[in-house]
């Protein structure tokens, strides 16, 4: 399949810049991904479409204030570093402008610590150690910014509204957007439903920034992200998958992180590690059976994603749909529940 398949037109104003002030009234597009029927409503009603027996899975990754402005001590030239993944003593970071460092530079950020170039890779990746005294995320909550995907060109007033409220482990380089629709009492009402809510965790990183650059889609290479899945929340999935009950994925990130597992293993097991698949159509679903998503970019992978959980023609109706109601789109927009 093309790349250009999965291109859709959006207009410039439905892309959403702020999050809506009560996170549950975001608009609500349900889409059954067998027939492509659509129903509008809002997300605090998701209730209504929820049962007893549900299992709903969530991702509670917290996204590091990874976004840094560094000065190289020789030249104090302004080079800004997205931290994408910790590797032990170093981490993987996104690096701009990527030809003004090179092996060996040193920066500084603000005094309070300094990262060395240890090696330069590919589509602006380097690799670099940080030196510091304390505890190095203390150090990022004093110079970090939140890392808001480049679309979004208005400043967040509050870093909390680019994190779900079920978020406890750092380690993203961007937000679980799906899961910013639900609160505390909304999350609540649906376990006093009886639906099990259950956590993952998967650490976000570079595809979340990356355009696809190839034509045919089979080309693209995903990059691996980290994720863990406990024994006790694998051992309630594959009891859930016996008993034929419904799981319900928050997000394409847990979604790709339940699919992933049982890809590898046959069943739901427990683990920390890294993965790289790519899910499009012509994948068979194994993990999930419905899907809670925001609205994705045109030819992005994670439309792509959501297309091989349905078809490529509903997804992109759907989309249509949304446009004409004036839905908000991408990190900040309103929700789809695929079931």
């Amino acid at each position: 399949m093309k790349v250009s398949d999965f291109d859709y037109k959006l207009p410039e104003e439905l892309i959403a810049q702020n999050p809506i002030d009560k996170r549950e009234y975001s608009k609500l597009l349900v889409m059954d991904r067998f027939t492509g029927k659509v129903k509008h409503d809002v997300f605090y009603n998701i209730l209504d479409y929820l049962s007893k027996e549900d299992i709903l899975v969530i991702n509670n990754t917290k996204v590091v204030p990874s976004r840094i402005i560094g000065e190289k001590v020789d030249t104090k030239a302004k080079i800004e570093v997205l931290l994408l993944k910790n590797k032990g003593d170093f981490y993987e970071c996104l690096v701009k402008p990527f030809r003004r460092v090179k092996l060996g530079t040193i920066l500084d950020f603000e005094g309070l610590f300094t990262g060395e170039v240890l090696e330069k890779k590919e589509e602006g990746i380097c690799l670099l150690k940080f030196n510091y005294e304390g505890i190095f995320y203390d150090l990022l909550n004093k110079v970090g910014m939140m890392p808001l995907p480049p679309y979004i060109h208005e400043k967040l007033k509050d870093n909390s509204r680019y994190q779900t409220i079920y978020a406890k482990n750092l380690g993203s380089a961007a937000a679980p957007t799906a899961g910013f629709h639900f609160t505390e009492e909304l999350l609540e009402k649906i376990k006093a439903k009886g639906v099990e809510v259950l956590e993952v965790s998967l650490n976000i990183g570079l595809d979340t920034f990356r355009d696809v650059k190839v034509e045919e889609l089979e080309d693209h290479k995903m990059h691996s992200e980290a994720y863990a899945i406990s024994k006790e929340v694998a051992d309630k999935l594959n009891d859930a998958k016996k008993k034929g009950k419904r799981i319900i994925a928050v997000g394409t990130t847990t979604t790709r992180t339940l699919e992933a597992n049982f890809t590898k293993y046959g069943k739901f097991e427990e683990t920390s590690e890294d993965t790289n698949i790519f899910i499009y159509p012509g994948y068979q679903y194994k993990a999930i059976d419905s899907m809670i998503t925001n609205f994705h970019l045109p030819k992005s992978t994670l439309i792509m994603m959501v297309s091989a959980f349905s078809k490529r023609e509903y997804i992109l109706s759907a989309y249509e749909e949304a446009i004409k109601n004036k839905y908000r789109f991408f990190s900040f927009g309103d929700a789809m529940f695929i079931k």
